[in-house]
């Protein structure tokens, strides 16, 4: 079963961005995880949310690779830049429709 990693991110220093992007494109591919959507370019059509600079969609192979890539040692390092330098928000979800009729 695919999962997604669904992400808002606001960074509030660049300073992160270069070395990040550099590691994670190759340990996403590690885990058999691609990018859907990495962009600027969103509206919001709904609610009542502060404004969020990135939009990031991720597809994994499953939820145990995602989960694998967020624990990589490799990756703790990157995590731990974009948490501080930036507001971020990170969904896993499921990828089937659990209201199909």
């Amino acid at each position: 079963m695919k999962y997604y990693s669904i992400l808002d991110v606001s960074p509030t220093t660049n300073e992160w961005i270069p070395e990040y992007l550099s590691a994670t494109n190759n340990l996403v591919k590690k885990y058999g995880g691609k990018y859907i959507v990495r962009t600027p370019d969103h509206i919001q059509l709904e609610g009542n949310r502060e404004k969020v600079t990135l939009r990031i969609i991720l597809e994994w192979p499953s939820k145990k690779a995602a989960q694998d890539f967020m624990s990589d040692p490799d990756y703790i390092p990157h995590l731990q830049a974009r948490t501080k330098g930036s507001i971020s928000n990170h969904y896993l979800v499921k990828g089937n429709d659990d209201f199909a009729q």
